[in-house]
């Protein structure tokens, strides 16, 4: 026994008239947090003593032993208690290094106190957060099943969350994250990879690749290469969390098409909608978030690959069910197809008529004024990703994509400024900077990566000028070619707030709104310059996220009307979706906010049935989405099937033809097609307030 602790015990012994043996002798036994009653330990003490000294500069473990008697001494005197706690003995330490004059020790004893109590309530809000996916996993992302495999992949997640925000991601970031400040998305991932890519098809195809199982030549027959697209995109999948696209396809597969019939080329495309709705990537949680861009190879092996492709997702699954994946995206050009003396007019005028059935194609303007620039080179993702500018070479979209990106919630610093549009714009700036900061942290950390840590995307040379890296090199030149993106969601709540009227509603607050988003692109410029990198603004696809902040805001400041009176807050910079206004005000009014967010953009008008028997109606929509620059696109409204007899149309509760009322619902989420049942609460509530946008000509 040390002196310190013979000490001790005659101080206990002549203080409780206790024999030191005696079990009653509170200062032998400590009450943990769970209430169990543990042997008493006063190096415990010392120790947590010296490591805050160490904190601070330090090294004298004797005084530390001397103070822990002294703590020993004065919970003898000052508790009541038979057995002290934990938070006891922690708050005599505090008290006893602050009256000795240790205020510098007593500061780093209370920041590492603090410190456990968070990986402490980490690991309790870990624990009910499995309990509740060994249930049923979560619905915050829409296309997720409900498998043993998903529920593991879940559970995996929610403990790598815990991990970052506890002991990586520094902590005025991290408190900005969990008080709902800003949300860090894709968290779980936060330094194993990068978000999406636009995939390199045409060269894997014509140089082969290596799945890690040994090497797959290059095809020759169209079924073939269609084939391998499927598998590039799930290879692709498991090494990112993001979603997968090709920029070119009909380009890309033009080549294959030599010596097949149509009907050849028909098959291998109706085989790779099959795929890409059936295989599984991520642990099997999941198929892989598939994008396809198409509409502008005017030779005839392009177009062929784009009728086919279309006929075949037209014509759907096994059954006629209507594809999930992949989300097509038709690129709209005057003088190629979107007008009549368009050598690929026919393909729009397909693109609509499998578009108004099945909801995709969905469409982007390459003659929007901020896409004409790249000579067609801007592609895009379903989710609405768009990467295209280059600090650090050519602007093209193949072989980069978004490495992560943060959301800002607009609406609480609305609230906070209290109608001071002063006041918010100031604060816009602070969130925006610690938004930076925080992505170039997690920039560096995926910095530190190495090509063996994604041996299909790295190790295949899928990013941009991957291909000469060795496996145990870092991938830090690789990716700065990548963006990174702050996001915003809520632009009409906030202007509520801000005005009282939101950008549908009157002329001041659709100006404010402009310049609100306008100053956010100039901040994320400057941020380009400040620490060279690809900084640009997203108008957030606030799927997880669209109940989450406004639930945090609704406990902090109540219910607001206007604001934080509904279960979500309204997509990025879209009108309130139970805005009563036409397609033609709609797209007037959230045409010029896809100028600003470089990062990627969608617009909306929704219908209230499949348009089918009104094409003309559906180009002028489109044609007024191009007029009023808008750079991507779609239209939207409900697709039920029934899962009796393959039924589509407008079902209520049982369908009319067999009365089944075993009802597929499905519905676009932030770009991407999901069944209504995969849909969060959040989400569900946005889904029963849309209303239909009138056209104009109606």
């Amino acid at each position: 026994m040390t002196s310190q602790e013979n000490e001790l015990q005659e101080n206990l012994h002549f203080t409780t008239g206790l024999p030191q043996t005696d079990p009653n002798n509170r200062f032998f036994w400590i009450k943990k947090r769970d209430g169990r009653i543990v042997q008493f330990d006063i190096d415990k003490i010392t120790n947590a003593i010296f490591r805050a000294a160490k904190a601070v500069g330090g090294e004298d473990r004797e005084l530390a032993a001397e103070l822990s008697v002294v703590v020993v001494r004065y919970l003898n005197s000052a508790t009541t208690d038979e057995i002290p706690g934990v938070e006891q003995v922690q708050d005599a330490v505090e008290k006893v290094l602050i009256e000795r004059g240790h205020a510098r020790t007593a500061k780093a004893y209370i920041l590492y106190r603090a410190r456990r109590t968070r990986m402490r309530e980490a690991r309790s809000e870990l624990m009910d957060v499995v309990e509740d996916i060994l249930v049923e996993t979560n619905r915050e992302n829409a296309n997720v099943g409900n498998s043993p495999s998903a529920k593991m992949l879940q559970i995996a997640s929610a403990a790598s969350r815990q991990y970052y925000l506890s002991r990586l991601i520094p902590e005025d970031m991290a408190q900005a994250h969990r008080q709902g400040d800003m949300h860090i998305h894709d968290l779980d991932f936060y330094g194993k990879t990068l978000t999406c890519i636009q995939i390199p098809l045409g060269r894997l195809l014509q140089d082969g690749f290596d799945t890690g199982h040994g090497y797959i030549r290059p095809p020759k027959r169209i079924s073939s290469a269609t084939a391998l697209a499927a598998i590039v995109l799930q290879s692709s999948q498991n090494d990112m969390h993001g979603g997968q696209s090709f920029a070119f396809f009909d380009r890309d597969l033009a080549p294959y098409t030599d010596g097949a019939s149509d009907f050849e080329v028909f098959q291998a495309m109706e085989a790779l909608v099959y795929n890409l709705n059936s295989m599984h990537s991520r642990a099997g949680a999941q198929v892989p978030f598939s994008s396809i861009n198409l509409g502008c190879d005017t030779s005839p092996a392009g177009r062929r690959v784009t009728r086919s492709l279309l006929e075949a997702y037209e014509k759907g699954l096994g059954r006629g069910e209507t594809p999930i994946f992949p989300n097509i995206i038709f690129r709209l050009k005057k003088g190629v197809n979107f007008d009549p003396q368009g050598p690929n007019y026919d393909l729009f005028k397909l693109a609509m008529r499998v578009s108004s059935q099945r909801m995709n194609p969905t469409f982007s303007f390459m003659d929007a004024t901020f896409n004409q620039m790249y000579n067609d080179e801007v592609a895009y993702m379903g989710c609405r990703t768009r990467v295209i500018a280059d600090r650090h070479g050519e602007a093209v979209s193949t072989g980069r994509g978004n490495l992560s990106f943060t959301t800002l919630n607009l609406p609480r610093l609305a609230i906070r400024a209290n109608g001071h549009v002063d006041v918010f714009f100031h604060e816009l700036e602070k969130i925006m900077d610690l938004a930076a900061r925080q992505l170039f942290h997690r920039f560096q950390i995926q910095s530190k990566l190495k090509v063996r840590d994604m041996p299909f995307l790295m190790g295949q040379g899928l990013y941009l000028n991957s291909q000469d890296l060795r496996p145990d090199e870092y991938i830090a030149d690789v990716i700065k070619h990548g963006t990174l993106s702050i996001g915003f969601i809520g632009l009409a709540e906030t202007l509520v707030s801000l005005t009282g009227s939101h950008h549908g509603q009157d002329a001041y607050s659709r100006q404010l709104g402009l310049e609100i988003v306008r100053s956010m692109r100039r901040q994320a410029n400057q941020f380009c310059e400040n620490y060279d990198l690809n900084y640009t603004l997203l108008a957030t696809p606030a799927e997880g996220l669209s109940g989450r902040f406004v639930s945090l805001d609704r406990r902090l400041f109540g219910v607001i009307p206007g604001v934080t009176d509904k279960e979500y807050y309204t997509n990025s910079f879209h009108l309130p979706v139970a805005f009563p206004a036409s397609a033609y005000d709609k797209c007037l009014i959230e045409g010029p906010y896809h100028e600003f967010t470089n990062a990627g953009h969608i617009s909306y008008v929704e219908l209230d049935a499949p348009p089918l028997h009104n094409l003309e109606a559906y180009e002028s929509i489109l044609h007024r989405m191009a007029e009023c620059n808008m750079g991507y696109a779609g239209i939207n409204f409900p697709i039920d099937e029934c899962l009796g007899c393959a039924f589509r149309g407008i079902i209520d509760d049982e369908c009319p033809v067999c009365g089944s009322n075993h009802i597929r619902r499905i519905r676009r989420i932030t770009g991407y097609l999901s069944t209504v049942d995969r849909f969060n609460d959040a989400k569900q509530a946005e889904l029963k307030d849309r209303r239909r946008h009138i056209h104009y000509n109606d």
